[in-house]
């Protein structure tokens, strides 16, 4: 296997990983702000109070994006495997 398409082959996974991430660290930061403007304005610094919406939004996140998470991941898979040729040389 040749330098470039050891390359092409990394990059293709880190783009698919990126895509499988990003709506869950764009739900995570959009819940954090929220509750950090709402800590701001009540003087709350409870840090639960940060930590437990936070982890109920992503894991809610999860459970609704996971049948689109896992068919991302089989087009991946199914796309390497399908032409896996050039790099067994």
């Amino acid at each position: 296997m040749s330098t470039q398409q050891t390359v092409e082959l990394a990059r293709r996974a880190l783009e698919t990983a990126l895509w499988i991430a990003a709506p869950l660290l764009l739900i995570a930061t959009l819940v954090s702000l929220i509750i950090n403007i709402v800590q701001v304005l009540t003087s709350l610094q409870e840090q639960t109070l940060s930590t437990v919406p936070r982890l109920a939004a992503v894991a809610a996140a999860i459970f609704l994006l996971m049948p689109w998470m896992v068919r991302r991941l089989a087009v991946f898979t199914v796309t390497l495997f399908s032409d896996f040729r050039p790099y067994l040389q």
